[in-house]
């Protein structure tokens, strides 16, 4: 009786997880033109930038195979749409509001967050690249003085 209804339990998730394939949210994912970028100090901190921070925060997203089959098509198409409301690399306007808060989010390790760097093909950051893109992103953008200072955080917290 209880194999019984496990089996009809992974039946039902499986036509739902079929049936939810309908609905078109996620799928369609697309990257509409690069209007303008930052003036990158360097073509690294570019590529770092790329590599660690494009795919939520410009219009080069890489989609995988697994950002199209729901509901992993939700959640992806929802996180780079608000990454891309929160700042957009390929949308470039030097009218955000808190530009040092760029490179102090990948200070604190908000940014890249946790889960993105687990997905399979990864592009996680080494911590010695991590470090050299909060110095090329406060090189880009100014920063404030806290980080002009010299006491930006790069290399105090030793747990990567």
């Amino acid at each position: 009786m209880v194999k019984r209804g496990i089996k009809f339990g992974l039946i039902g998730i499986a036509v739902v997880l079929i049936a939810i394939q309908a609905i078109p949210y996620g799928r369609a994912s697309t990257n509409p033109p690069v209007v303008a970028e930052p003036d990158w100090d360097v073509a690294t901190t570019r590529d770092r930038a790329v590599r660690a921070c494009f795919d939520c925060h410009s219009n080069e997203t890489y989609w995988p195979w697994y950002s199209k089959i729901a509901p992993v098509s939700w959640w992806t198409q929802n996180h780079v749409d608000e990454g891309r409301d929160e700042l957009n690399f390929s949308e470039w306007s030097s009218n955000y509001d808190e530009l040092d808060e760029i490179a102090e989010s990948v200070i604190e390790g908000e940014m890249p967050p946790l889960h993105y760097t687990l997905l399979p093909g990864s592009k996680r950051l080494s911590h010695a690249e991590r470090e050299q893109l909060v110095r090329g992103l406060i090189s880009t953008f100014g920063g404030s003085e806290r980080y002009r200072s010299g006491s930006d955080g790069v290399g105090e917290d030793d747990d990567d």
